[in-house]
């Protein structure tokens, strides 16, 4: 039961130890703050992808400014430790999940989704990941349109903002997404 992987969520992972005492400096990758602010049972994998291993969060604050939480691990208590789990994913169990309104996704859901324009119906790639920066970005991967792209194995790829505006239909039933860029968007690949 423990390692089937759509179970578990990952919230962030252990950039660096913070301070003498045993806390941790997280890079959140979830959207839902309360996810390091309310004590309770996460989950830590190690870079090694092992069954994640059940700890207890005690505490957490956001570092002002940045996409990073300082957090309090049950058993960690000084910086040596906290060195230890450097790397580490911080992992909740999927039904803990908070609810969605309809027009609100997980990061999670949208990763290796096709990309469709919306005008053409043509699929023009996936998304590979998504930054959030004042509003979050979509990362595509295109598909090669043409022959000496598909020799050159190059790949290119372009940042989307995800509004309603250019992005209006996330299917996660069909596993697609349809996007109406803007005019040279996508000629903004690189």
């Amino acid at each position: 039961m423990e390692s089937d992987q759509n179970k578990w969520l990952e919230i962030g992972t252990i950039v660096a130890p913070r301070g003498l005492g045993g806390e941790l400096k997280v890079l959140s990758s979830t959207d839902f703050p309360e996810r390091f602010k309310i004590p309770g049972k996460r989950w830590l994998q190690s870079p090694q992808n092992d069954s994640p291993q059940p700890i207890e969060l005690i505490s957490g604050k956001p570092v002002a400014g940045k996409n990073i939480y300082v957090v309090r691990l049950q058993g960690i208590e000084n910086r040596n430790q906290a060195e230890n789990l450097r790397g580490y994913k911080l992992l909740v169990i999927d039904e803990t999940t908070p609810k969605l309104d309809e027009e609100e996704y997980h990061v999670s859901q949208l990763i290796d989704l096709d990309v469709y324009d919306q005008k053409t119906g043509k699929i023009i790639g996936n998304v590979v990941d998504i930054f959030t920066a004042g509003h979050d970005l979509l990362e595509i991967k295109l598909i090669p349109d043409t022959e000496t792209e598909v020799k050159q194995k190059k790949e290119k790829k372009v940042f989307i903002p995800f509004v309603y505006e250019i992005v209006p239909v996330v299917d996660l039933k069909h596993k697609r997404i349809e996007i109406n860029p803007p005019k040279g968007l996508l000629d903004l690949a690189h």
